[in-house]
């Protein structure tokens, strides 16, 4: 009798222990597991603001070549995307970059595009919302975003960027802060450029 009792109490005390290996472990120490930072999953973000459309490479150079990019410049491109911009401004001009993107898996792509370039010295990508970056580095701002998102992001820039500092967006204007320039490429597209004033006209504040 006393045998069958150690028996069953082996027998009992092997099958906790295989569920706690399989995973069925008590609810208090799955919570408990949880609340532990997972340091290999990007932090959320927002949803993104629009649908995410690659420049064509042609504009991509036409407005490289509007802002007069060296390789003195800084480039922050806001809504990097595939990281097209900063990789061409590092490949041509030897140009430093910094590509801000909501999307994680834009920031994995422009990340792969870098490293295939073999640029990843000059350039890197951040996970970031640009509404709440600092890109108050940047000697060139470049964009391709809609006009009611250029206007949202037109205090920042005034806010953050040096005189002198050159902003050119992709098709879209900054509504009433009037373009220096505006050039049209083959395929029919605008590029705008901006210098910052320094001082902001009454009308933009």
């Amino acid at each position: 009798m006393q045998f069958r009792q150690t028996l069953l109490l082996i027998v009992t005390t092997m099958s906790i222990a295989s569920l706690g290996v399989a995973g069925c472990t008590p609810q208090t120490q799955t919570n408990a597991q949880s609340t532990q930072p997972v340091t290999s999953v990007q932090t959320p973000q927002r949803e993104p603001d629009v649908v995410y459309v690659p420049t064509p490479q042609e504009v991509v150079d036409k407005m490289l070549a509007l802002a007069k990019v060296t390789k003195d410049d800084v480039i922050y491109d806001l809504g990097s995307g595939d990281g097209r911009i900063p990789i061409t401004a590092a490949q041509k001009f030897g140009t430093k970059g910094v590509g801000i993107d909501i999307n994680p898996e834009r920031i994995q792509e422009a990340n792969a595009n870098a490293q295939k370039a073999g640029v990843s010295d000059r350039v890197k990508f951040l996970n970031q919302d640009l509404f709440s970056s600092n890109f108050s580095e940047a000697t060139v701002v470049t964009l391709y975003l809609l006009p009611e998102l250029n206007v949202k992001l037109r205090p920042q820039l005034f806010k953050q960027l040096k005189p002198g500092t050159r902003v050119v967006s992709h098709d879209f204007d900054m509504g009433d802060w009037k373009p220096d320039q505006v050039v049209q490429t083959q395929d029919g597209s605008n590029i705008y450029l901006w210098t910052i004033p320094e001082k902001v006209p009454a009308n933009l504040r």
